[in-house]
């Protein structure tokens, strides 16, 4: 079993394809497709199974991808903490949730990739729980969430508070109260976005009981409420990116409190001069005159 053999069998399985791995790869697809029946010969068991014209992972490739992503991040991780210079190189796997993503990092991740261009960087959205997970299990680097959880194995800290906006189509006319939703279709994630609880606990606490509309899309969230089509509370990061210039309204009310947005990343993660060179950056830009106000954790 050897190293590239593990890389080829990840590449693979992320990318679903002999065919393309082989571009990232730069080799031949023959190539992988011998080293992986060999790897398969050597476990005794098949790691891939066909379907249609591509591939699916079984059971036992599950148990395995596990496995490899811990070898290959320890063999990394080794590699790092012997360069000569330490300067940030290499893969950086980011995880964010859809409105860290989309509100607050594109420019963040421009500036980064201007000081690092030897950064390998790759961002990819979730759910805060998937995020968590894959973090924990070292399949992403590190993971921008909205809540704050203690998870085995994670360190995090806090970077910056999110207000949180009521939006409306100005043809709806003013919002004052939590009773001014009644009869308005409401626009937000699914359950378990902690923006969609905070505007469930207001409208609790005001005796509002009115039924969500789940859409796990902000651009879609955002347009049907620029239609007038109802309403929803977004982070101020998404209303600055879409809304401004949508014909939405918004309004805050001081019970929607702001909520924190933190990084999360593996506490045995060891050196990684990549990873540490984002945080630093996201410190200074979120502790900046006019950024947002950054937290301790």
């Amino acid at each position: 079993m050897e190293l590239s053999q593990l890389r080829m069998f990840n590449t693979v399985h992320h990318l679903g394809s002999i065919a393309r791995a082989a571009e990232v790869l730069h080799c031949v697809p023959s190539n992988i497709t011998a080293r992986l029946k060999s790897l398969e010969r050597e476990l005794g068991t098949p790691l891939f199974s066909r379907d249609g014209r591509g591939l699916r992972i079984t059971p036992a490739g599950e148990v395995f991808l596990d496995y490899t992503t811990k070898i290959l991040g320890l063999a990394e991780e080794a590699r790092r903490a012997l360069a000569p210079d330490g300067a940030p190189s290499g893969p950086l796997r980011i995880g964010a949730i859809e409105s860290s993503a989309t509100g607050r990092l594109p420019r963040l991740l421009a500036k980064y990739h201007a000081l690092y261009p030897k950064v390998m960087l790759e961002l990819s959205t979730g759910t805060w729980a998937q995020l968590l997970d894959d973090t924990q299990h070292r399949r992403l680097d590190g993971a921008f969430v909205a809540v704050n959880v203690e998870r085995p194995g994670l360190q995090r800290e806090v970077m910056y508070r999110e207000d949180l906006i009521l939006i409306a189509s100005s043809s709806h006319g003013p919002l004052r109260q939590a009773a001014d939703l009644q009869g308005k279709a409401i626009f937000m994630w699914p359950p378990g976005c902690p923006y969609r609880f905070a505007l469930e606990q207001w409208l609790l606490r005001h005796d509002q009981v009115q039924p969500i509309v789940s859409i796990a899309s902000y651009g879609t969230i955002v347009g049907c409420v620029s239609a007038g089509a109802g309403v929803s509370l977004v982070p101020r990061g998404i209303y600055e990116q879409y809304c401004l210039g949508a014909g939405c309204q918004g309004y805050e009310f001081p019970e929607l409190t702001s909520i924190d947005n933190l990084f999360y990343w593996h506490e045995n993660a060891g050196r990684h001069p990549a990873r540490e060179a984002f945080v630093k950056l996201l410190q200074a830009e979120f502790s900046g005159p006019g950024s947002l106000q950054l937290m301790s954790s």
